[in-house]
């Protein structure tokens, strides 16, 4: 291991981030170089070397692979991360590369509304698959006998959050494969490899890049024969992440910690200030100390995420609700700079009321956000 490599173990969160995957200083060179556009490169005589045909990869991949591995696992060499074209191409790598016909898995019942389609594509194939609710470590009760366990903690929309390091230990004593969907929390608020999971699997899209103007996604694992497999699913169906996408990633992990930090500590004060209104139920976030996820998130997640979720009685409380922001943008990702809120049952794969609201709390001042979403919450009343 290299002294640059264990120093990467030891350095502080921020220090990490806006150093993450840099190349070694070059004279005269920039310090992140940009994006490298092509298609092929040169290549005579023997097939070797590092860059042979650009869907198989690229300069720019490559520091961004290796600043998520810095991230996701630092101080460690034996982790390989892969970037895709989104999060949904890699939640699909590690699941189509790791299963065949007759084998069994098990996804969360209250994941990401896309599992279900995912989940039907896996039957079609011959794949059993089981499916248990996030909290509770529900999971269990239907891990024997199946290849890969899959679980989302915090689960989205519902902020519901499982014991990983459990439910891994549990799933390798019965021969399977574990994979985390860390988007939520992102490698600063969890470390799923460092909790037992054999891949952590996220979309860039959302915190890690952090301005809404990206669609990526990541696997980064320890496993060399799994994770040459997510590799050659990348290659056969081709879902690569474009060299200026990989770039502007990588350029944004840099305020990854300003970002993360800022937008964490203002969504408690959100929800904070929702817990104190008698219209709103159901309210959830990690880092409530009495949120029910509250106890297993403090002892696996070290920040608790940017998403808030809570109920008005109705639809149309909602809908003037979210009409009535100034500062939250009606959109559906989460994790940007700028706040964004919406109602979900709107999109009909969430089993959530009609009045539910998954709001992402982005990096304006928190009194100012505060006070909108309580301006909002009165003004929407009548």
């Amino acid at each position: 291991m290299s002294d640059a490599t264990k120093d990467e173990g030891r350095t502080g969160d921020g220090t990490r981030a806006v150093r993450a995957g840099l190349p070694e200083p070059v004279k005269h060179e920039p310090t992140l170089p940009g994006p490298v556009f092509a298609a092929h490169f040169h290549l005579p005589g023997e097939v070797t070397g590092p860059y042979l045909y650009g869907r198989d990869d690229n300069p720019t991949w490559t520091l961004l692979e290796r600043a998520v591995s810095e991230l996701e696992a630092p101080g460690q060499e034996d982790v390989e991360t892969l970037v895709f074209a989104s999060g949904m191409a890699a939640i699909s790598a590690v699941l189509f590369s790791q299963l065949r016909a007759g084998d069994a898995v098990v996804l969360p019942s209250d994941g990401y509304q896309v599992l279900p389609l995912v989940g039907a594509q896996l039957e079609a194939y011959g794949i059993e698959v089981r499916t248990a609710p996030t909290a509770g470590d529900a999971q269990l009760d239907v891990l024997d006998g199946a290849r890969l366990l899959w679980i989302e903690s915090p689960s989205n929309p519902g902020l519901d959050v499982c014991d990983i390091r459990r439910l891994a230990e549990a799933a390798h004593a019965r021969g399977a494969l574990v994979a985390v969907d860390n988007t939520l929390a992102t490698p600063l608020g969890q470390r799923p490899l460092a909790l037992g999971a054999d891949f952590s699997v996220a979309s860039g899209t959302k915190q890690l890049t952090g301005h809404g103007d990206v669609l990526l996604g990541y696997v980064t694992g320890r496993d060399a024969e799994a994770m040459a497999a997510v590799r050659r699913w990348r290659k056969i169906v081709g879902a690569i992440s474009g060299p200026m996408e990989s770039w502007l990633a990588h350029r944004s992990i840099a305020t990854l910690q300003l970002r993360v930090d800022r937008q964490n500590a203002t969504a408690l004060a959100v929800a904070e200030a929702l817990r104190r209104r008698p219209e709103v139920s159901g309210l959830r976030y990690p880092g409530l100390p009495d949120d029910p996820a509250h106890k297993i998130a403090a002892q696996q997640m070290r920040r608790y995420g940017c998403v808030v979720s809570f109920t008005l009685p109705t639809r149309a409380r909602a809908e003037r609700f979210l009409a009535a922001l100034r500062l939250v943008e009606d959109a559906t990702s989460f994790g940007g700079v700028r706040s964004t809120a919406e109602r979900r049952r709107r999109w009909g794969g969430d089993a959530v009321p009609e009045g539910f609201i998954r709001m992402s709390v982005g990096a304006e001042d928190p009194e100012d956000l505060v006070a909108d979403v309580l301006r909002a919450l009165d003004e929407s009343a009548g």
